[in-house]
């Protein structure tokens, strides 16, 4: 299932498709190894909008709402 990663829930793992930005923003996320092709796991949202948590290289890295909804995944379904 295609979705955004702002729109996955927690404990849910998936590839990055591609990320909707301008260059500073695929040069932010370049540098945190979060680049098409990318296995993630998102750890927490906090509610109303605020940080999305995500693992990446076994790093725990966060984002911004609008950076995270800005980001589409390929979400696998399986149980990690």
């Amino acid at each position: 299932m295609v979705q955004t990663l702002s729109e996955m829930r927690a404990d849910e793992c998936g590839s990055i498709l591609e990320i909707h930005g301008g260059q500073g923003l695929l040069n932010r996320l370049g540098a945190l190894g979060i680049i098409p092709g990318k296995k993630i796991t998102k750890i927490s949202t906090a509610s109303m909008r605020g940080p999305v948590t995500i693992q990446v290289n076994r790093t725990q890295v966060a984002l911004g709402f609008g950076m995270a909804s800005k980001i589409i995944v390929d979400v696998d379904r399986r149980v990690k």
